[in-house]
């Protein structure tokens, strides 16, 4: 026979899954209207702020379109308060002043939407992140609709891996998990779990899980085009909106160094995730070959000293008993047992077929290590 003793070590209760990293957020750069490019605000591979400037058409004629409703509104605006002051002296009817009153009305409106033509000419970032490789130069006539450059969120990664239905309950919101990805063999990092899919997959029973790795930018930096401030403006007669529009001057190009150049993770990389759902630094182990199954229970063999060896045959070391066992952590080649033996314990790992019955005389052959 060969036996084992009962050892006590740490034990993890844990899983190994293959994932994919995937950007927070992601947008490839279109223009809603055709248009030449008359200004870049950005390089190839660079970190860009929110709103900030990426690519600005020629609005030469838009811009035209904005002076020419702000002359608009300027006369009727002139207007209604000459009617005002009409009206309060009566020397007109109200009806003048209604009509005057809708005249400033349609010009303002004209001016807004004279300054989303004009709006829709600059390219900004919804969000910051790192731009790729454009496929657009200064000059080129682009379509509504073509695609110029994509912008990745990558601050921070989405790292997404699925997990067998039976993980379910032990996984929660929040827990940590490790992340390795080829690319990096001798890094580990640590994501935290964000969301867990409600459906399960009934193909392959497998549940959509989400986490959340951070991905620190660098201290590098070089300089990049940019856009000078606008300059302010006056606000008068039409409130922000009119600030807001005649702060679109020309973009004009100015050297700036931005810092904080992106981590090395990558959105698409393949990755490899440890999940650790429980660990235990006093668990009793044994050899999973001990494991004898019968039905539903399990039970293991004990190796004990024979009390009397008057009945026994000659070389008998080890008598059997089997006994009944609660099985908790697996993990590669050994199972931990909740209940039925102690530590120090010897159990049979290989012959158990032999002994039918407890108290069948033993000699061993070979001690294994769990």
């Amino acid at each position: 026979m060969e036996v084992a003793e009962v050892k006590q070590r740490a034990l993890k209760d844990e899983f190994q899954t293959v994932g994919n990293l995937r950007s927070r957020q992601n947008v490839v750069i279109k223009p809603e209207i055709a248009g030449r490019v008359s200004a870049l605000g950005f390089s190839d591979g660079q970190s860009v702020d929110a709103s900030q400037m990426l690519i600005q058409l020629d609005d030469v004629l838009q811009r035209a379109e904005v002076q020419q409703a702000v002359a608009q509104v300027s006369i009727a605006d002139a207007n209604y308060k000459r009617n005002q002051e009409l009206v309060a002296q009566k020397f007109v009817a109200q009806r003048v002043l209604d009509e005057s009153a809708a005249s400033l009305a349609v010009a303002k409106a004209q001016f807004a939407l004279a300054c989303a033509r004009l709006q829709r000419m600059r390219i900004v970032a919804p969000f910051s992140g790192v731009v790729g490789i454009r496929t657009v130069n200064l000059g080129d006539y682009v379509k509504d609709g073509a695609e110029l450059v994509n912008l990745e969120d990558i601050h921070s990664l989405y790292v997404d891996f699925r997990l067998p239905e039976r993980q379910t309950t032990a996984l929660a919101v929040g827990q940590m998990v490790e992340v390795r990805v080829d690319a990096l063999p001798d890094r580990v990092d640590r994501a935290r779990v964000v969301a867990v899919d409600p459906l399960i997959d009934a193909n392959g029973r497998f549940l959509t899980v989400r986490a959340l790795l951070d991905n620190p930018p660098g201290t590098g930096g070089k300089a990049v085009t940019a856009i000078k401030p606008a300059p302010k403006v006056n606000e008068a007669p039409l409130g922000p909106e009119f600030a807001q529009c005649a702060s679109l001057t020309p973009a004009q190009d100015k050297p700036v160094v931005r810092k904080g150049l992106p981590g090395t993770l990558r959105p698409g990389m393949f990755a490899r995730i440890n999940v650790v759902f429980s660990q235990r630094n006093d668990a009793l182990v044994v050899p999973e070959s001990a494991i004898v199954p019968q039905g539903e229970q399990q039970f293991v063999i004990l190796a004990r000293k024979p009390e009397g060896t008057d009945k026994l045959p000659e070389g008998t070391q080890f008598v059997s008993k089997r006994v009944p066992v609660k099985l908790g952590i697996r993990s590669p080649g050994e199972v931990e047992i909740l209940s039925g033996v102690a530590l120090g314990d010897t159990v049979v790992v290989a012959g158990q077929q032999r002994l039918q019955r407890d108290g069948s005389p033993m000699r061993v052959v070979a001690v294994g290590k769990p």
